[in-house]
Formats: structure tokens, C-alpha cells, sequence
């Protein structure tokens, strides 16, 4: 065991790292900028958990019927050996609608065996490399693929990949929120398109190490969900261009480490069996950037909105990168009533805040700007 690996232990007080996953993975993404996050999932920390033990739980996740629902219109999706989904896949990339596909469920027999699973889709994924217009086209359900995260491999498992259709392969996520007159949730949407590039990264470094050329799978995945709430399936096309380069960034990022730790105490823990006290404590000398959007993808949002109350982050990026600098809502309050004098690199925001003030002023009263 290396020092960095003794210490990321350490970090999370000796027990096994938790499993990261594609929707774990894609809510990395989610602040690629804030320290505390990326240290925490660098070392496998159980969140949640840690989030219950101090006090701020997290208040968000898929409830039972949300999935049971999913798992029922997936399985709907993919009845008679997924013609249905064929037939939409192949309207959406603009091909004709092939006669006949191979359909290969990955994940028959070998459910417990990941070491075998892995292999086995990596050698039919693979030999299944689109090779001309000519070929047939091939459906794989419950491949497994894998992802470097912080220096460990992590399993993951798309809901679908399809082979050989327009020349290509193309990563098809099956999502039960509805699509109403044409427009789904564009929350849900941008949800769906980074775990969807985490496929489509994964299944591009699986052809990459066969010695095929990584741009043969898509950069458009195919996003799947029930039309106007019923279950009837509409396909569309979701470019993931964006958030292939941002999750690369950050796993890079992760990769590095060692440049993280060093901006974190050496006696930083998350260690579940301490005392909250010192997990609030420790929480607190490294480094966060809050956003509300954390409010959606991070088990600690609810901690770090709570420390950062009374200051410019609280309020978002734009605010925050607006006031260049500005670390402190009383300190924006007294910059804007011409109570304080503007710190150097300050003068520019300063200036805004008092104009603003004085059309707000103006609004009040009544009066012309």
C-alpha cells in the first residue's frame, strides 16, 4: 500500500472504500471545483452516511415507486428481445429499421461473477466492432463496463448498447420521466446525458485498449422515456459532447490526488466511528464550494449551505463570480450603501453594487432612473 492509499484509508478510518457507480460518477461532475467533495470521493467515503451522522441528512434520491416504475417500463422497452426499441433507435439515428438483430443479454448467467461478466463484454462489445454498412445489427443488454476513479476500478452497467446501426455504437439510456408535448424535464435531461457519457467514456476505453478507434461509439447517446405519461416510448438523441469533457476533467483531477490531499489537514478524517463534533470540525478545514445546484447531486449540500450562510456562494455562481470576490453578503451590503471602502480588486464590483442600490432606490420611490 502506497502513502497516498494509507492515508486515503485513513481518511475514511480503515473500512472498504465504497462502490462508485454511473449515477455517482456523472454527480462528480456536479462541482468540479469544490476540494471537500473531490478528497471525500477520491477516498470512498460513505456520504450519506456521513451526512446523517453530523446532522444535515441529505434530502434527495429515487423514491420505491419511482423505481419500480423504471424497472417496469425498462423491462417494457425491452420485451421480444427489444424489437420495440430496435425499431426506435433505428427512426431516431435515421436508418432504415433492420429486419433482424442479435440480441445479447450480457448479464445471463454470470450475474454473481463481475471478473467474468467484464470479460465477456469486453470480448463480444469488441468483436462486434461496426465494420460496414452491411453488418447486422446487435443489441447488448447488461454489458458491463469499466471506469478509473481515483486511482480504482469501477464496475458500471448501461441499460443498453446497440451495435452496428448507422456505422456506429450507441450507449440507449431508458428513463421513466415523461416527455409532454415534446419537452421532458431539463433537469432530468442533463441528469440522464452525464451518466450517459460515463457510458460512453467507459465503452470508448474498452475499444481503445482492443486497438479500435474510440470514435466508433456515438457522442449521441439515445434517451428513451414514456410519451405524455403513458408507456409509450419515444427515442430521442442527446449529445454529449459537453459532458465528455467535463467529466474527463474531473476524473482527471481525481486521478491526481496527491495534489488534493495537500491542500487538506493531515489529520483530516470522515471516519464514521468518530464523534460528530469532530466530523463537523474536520469538515471544516477543507475547503468547499458551495452552489444550490449541490442541493441535487451532493449527500453534504445541506452542511456546506449551512456554513456558508451569510456568504456571496450561498446565493450561486453567478452572484458569486459577479462580485469578484466579495466573500461576504454584509460586507456586498456595506459596498453598496457606500459604507465601506472597496478593497484593491474590489472597485469594479463596488461601483455595480452602489448603482444598483441607487436604481433600487429609485424603483421604491417612485421615481425616473
Amino acid at each position: 500500500m502506497t502513502s497516498t492509499e494509507e492515508r486515503l484509508a485513513a481518511i475514511r478510518g480503515g473500512v472498504p472504500p465504497r462502490r462508485h457507480n454511473a449515477r455517482t460518477i456523472a454527480a462528480l461532475t456536479g462541482n468540479p471545483g469544490c476540494t471537500r467533495r473531490a478528497v471525500l470521493d477520491g477516498a470512498g467515503v460513505d456520504k450519506p452516511k456521513l451526512a446523517e451522522l453530523i446532522g444535515f441528512p441529505a434530502r434527495f434520491g429515487q423514491s420505491r415507486f419511482a423505481i419500480t416504475r423504471g424497472n417496469a417500463f425498462e423491462a417494457q422497452v425491452k420485451a421480444d428481445g427489444g424489437a420495440e426499441l430496435l425499431r426506435l433507435v433505428a427512426e431516431r439515428l435515421g436508418v432504415p429499421v433492420p429486419a433482424a438483430a442479435s440480441w445479447t443479454d450480457l448479464g445471463d448467467g454470470v450475474e454473481d461473477d463481475t471478473a467474468a461478466r467484464h470479460r465477456r463484454s469486453a470480448a463480444l462489445l469488441t468483436d462486434a466492432t461496426p465494420g460496414g454498412a452491411d453488418d447486422i445489427a446487435a443489441l447488448f443488454d447488461h454489458p458491463l463496463l469499466g471506469l478509473d476513479v481515483a486511482g480504482r476500478r469501477v464496475h458500471l452497467e448501461p441499460d443498453l448498447v446497440a451495435a452496428r446501426l448507422a456505422g456506429r455504437f450507441h450507449v440507449v439510456e431508458i428513463k421513466s420521466f415523461p416527455v409532454v408535448d415534446g419537452q421532458a424535464d431539463p433537469a432530468k435531461v442533463s441528469a440522464a446525458a452525464i451518466q450517459a457519457a460515463v457510458y460512453v467514456l467507459a465503452l470508448r476505453e474498452l475499444l481503445a485498449a482492443a486497438g479500435h478507434d474510440p470514435e466508433l461509439v456515438s457522442h449521441d447517446a439515445v434517451l428513451v422515456c414514456p410519451r405524455d405519461f403513458a408507456n409509450q416510448p419515444v427515442a430521442s438523441l442527446v449529445d454529449v459532447r459537453k459532458q465528455l469533457l467535463v467529466l474527463r476533467r474531473q476524473l482527471d483531477r481525481m486521478a491526481r490526488v496527491d495534489a488534493l490531499l495537500a491542500a487538506v489537514p493531515e489529520d483530516f478524517t470522515a471516519d464514521l466511528t468518530a464523534e460528530p463534533t469532530a466530523l463537523l470540525a474536520a469538515l471544516s478545514g477543507v475547503p468547499a464550494r458551495y452552489a444550490p445546484d449541490c442541493l441535487a447531486a451532493c449527500e453534504l449540500a445541506y452542511f456546506c449551505r449551512d456554513e456558508a450562510r451569510g456568504h456571496t456562494g450561498a446565493l450561486g455562481r453567478p452572484v458569486r463570480e459577479a462580485l469578484g470576490g466579495v466573500a461576504e453578503v454584509d460586507a456586498v451590503l456595506a459596498l453598496a450603501a457606500g459604507e465601506r471602502a472597496a478593497e484593491p480588486g474590489q472597485e469594479e464590483a463596488a461601483a455595480l453594487l452602489r448603482a444598483a442600490a441607487r436604481l433600487r432606490a429609485d424603483a421604491l420611490a417612485g421615481t425616473p432612473a
